[in-house]
């Protein structure tokens, strides 16, 4: 019998499908929980061609999308400990 996935907290379920990787419906339940849900994410363009050649506007602005990200996190922290 498995597990009650929707019951287990989210470290927990991490931790049950590190052991279960096959299990496909476990991984789902942690997918759903993501924050934000696809609705809300933030798309990118694919990062290299079919052919492999780089796309460096996609990877700029990808870029710039992750420093933005870790000033936010690191700004977070900081008041957290304030």
């Amino acid at each position: 019998m498995k597990p009650n996935f929707e019951a287990m907290t989210s470290k927990e379920l991490t931790a049950y499908i590190l052991a279960h990787r096959d299990d496909d419906e476990a991984i789902r339940v942690l997918f759903s929980r993501r924050n934000p849900p696809d609705s809300e994410a933030t798309w990118y363009g694919p990062m290299v061609t079919a052919d492999g050649t780089p796309i460096e506007e996609n990877i700029r602005i990808a870029e710039e999308a992750i420093k933005q990200r870790i000033e936010q996190a690191n700004k977070r922290k900081q008041d957290s400990q304030s």
